[in-house]
């Protein structure tokens, strides 16, 4: 029996096939069915199909346009520094050192564009060679050249650790022979500056980590300075500014605006940029005096004798400060000076500390080694210092802690 209708149901698929789908074999039953009982066939065939539905339109979102901020108005507190045309020109010659303190300087003129700094150094040059660089000659062109120059800096020396050959003699450096005619290589610089009375600001050399070429170093400061003050220029110190507390050679150190910086760099010789604005601070305040706004005359010229161009100032002459300080120690009046050294004076007020001191004066008492063994303050010294005694205190002093009465 299940066989049968198995083999039915595959006769009628079979049969559908062959008849094209049960669309074809319904159409065909349709048409031979007779015209009285086709109504219901014909109703379902004629029907419209249903309209489509319409789909409900998703109304489209302006995108959001965002917009960038605008950018922040920065008001800039810097002041406003007017235009002005250079009035003074500053030569800066020398080797690689004085290359560095030339963009010191400039550094530290930025606000005074009154002043522009001239940097003609040239590095590997020196005093010794001058068959490679002569600066004698040089500084005589320079001078000599369109552009007016108001004051001469020079930092030299790094490459002078050389022998000089005089003749058929060599002498090596530093011997007296050797220091003689340095010393006279010297005065030609400076004679050339003084004889177009020009001011010169000589920049001694600073210590290196070399040990025995900064102590040959402390030998050419000596010469620049005895040389350039004797020619009335100014000599600038810069070692105690590139040493440490025990005066060694230092690496680290403040700069200027006293936070610690490296100040020099690896090869132990040459300046950082914190470094060259440091040293050429130095020469920085010598400049702003010699140059202050408003000031008439811009530069004081020293009188200098036409002969040997030195300065006929007797405070300027050698030992001329070491004697102004005895006049003013002793009472005996000071030495006039001009205008401009009035204004910012070489010396405070000097304090004798072996003296008798004056009724009611409270001068401080300083220790010194020479001042023991000599009168009542060696001997109040002493007791301070080596036996341990205070003196009584004065009332209205700072050390005065005594309870009123």
């Amino acid at each position: 029996m299940r066989l049968r209708s198995l083999l039915m149901l595959l006769a009628a698929a079979g049969l559908l096939l062959l008849t094209g789908g049960p669309t074809s074999f319904a159409q065909q039953y349709y048409r031979q069915q007779p015209q009285q009982q086709r109504g219901f066939f014909q109703w379902f065939w004629q029907q419209p199909a249903p309209p489509p539905v319409a789909q409900p339109q998703r109304q489209r979102v302006a995108p959001v346009v965002r917009r960038r901020p605008a950018a922040p108005v920065v008001v800039r507190d810097d002041p406003v520094i007017p235009k002005v045309d250079v009035a003074h020109h500053i030569l800066v010659i020398g080797d690689s050192l004085a290359h560095l303190l030339a963009d010191g300087l400039e550094e530290a003129l930025e606000d005074r564009p009154d002043l522009a700094v001239i940097q003609k150094a040239k590095p590997d040059s020196g005093l010794v060679r001058s068959d490679f660089h002569d600066w004698p000659k040089v500084a005589t062109e320079l001078l000599a050249g369109d552009q007016k120059v108001s004051l001469g800096v020079i930092m030299i020396g790094l490459n002078d650790r050389q022998a000089i050959r005089e003749a058929d003699t060599v002498h090596e450096p530093l011997s007296p022979r050797w220091l003689e005619l340095y010393r006279e290589r010297i005065d030609a610089v400076t004679q050339i500056f003084a004889a177009r009375r020009v001011p010169l600001i000589w920049v001694g050399a600073p210590p290196v980590q070399n040990a025995r070429l900064s102590a040959d170093f402390v030998t050419f400061n000596e010469q620049y300075r005895q040389q350039v003050e004797r020619a009335g220029g100014q000599y600038v110190d810069l070692w105690g500014a590139f040493v440490d507390s025990e005066n060694r050679y230092a690496t680290m150190g403040p700069d200027v605006s006293g936070q610690t910086m490296r100040l020099r760099l690896g090869d132990g010789i040459h300046f950082t940029a914190a470094g060259a604005r440091k040293a050429a601070h130095f020469v920085d305040v010598l400049v702003r005096r010699m140059f202050e706004p408003g000031a008439q005359g811009n530069v004081v010229a020293l009188p200098v004798s036409p002969d040997t161009g030195a300065p006929t100032s007797p405070e300027l002459q050698p030992g001329g400060v070491e004697r102004l300080i005895d006049q003013m120690v002793s009472g005996l009046p000071s030495i006039s000076l001009p205008a401009a050294l009035q204004a910012k004076p070489l010396a405070g007020p000097i304090l004798p500390l072996t003296g008798t001191a004056a009724p009611g004066d409270q001068t401080l008492l300083i220790s010194i080694p020479e001042a023991r063994g000599r009168g009542d303050i060696a001997s109040q010294l002493d007791r301070i210092f080596v036996e341990g005694v205070l003196p009584e205190p004065k009332p209205g002093r700072i050390d005065d802690y005594r309870w009123p009465r």
